[in-house]
């Protein structure tokens, strides 16, 4: 029997607490292995390039996934 969510399950299939384009507010809460900065909005995870822990920046939505987002820096 299916429930339409497939392999990936139900969370993937709810709608993004951000959007494509939109600038947010928010506290780079870690470091990604990469180095970029990692913000989260409701759980999601916002990967913030030219950042760094602990500081509270604005920042664009460039890309929109299914598990996370990357933002641009607009205001540190």
């Amino acid at each position: 029997m299916s429930y339409g969510f497939g392999r990936s399950g139900p969370r993937f299939n709810l709608k993004k607490p951000v959007e494509l384009d939109k600038e947010y507010e928010a506290k780079i809460q870690d470091m990604s292995r990469r180095g970029d900065g990692i913000a989260k909005i409701e759980g999601f995870i916002i990967f913030v390039p030219n950042t760094r822990q602990g500081e509270h920046v604005k920042f664009k939505i460039t890309s929109v996934g299914n598990r996370f987002a990357i933002g641009e820096l607009v205001q540190a």
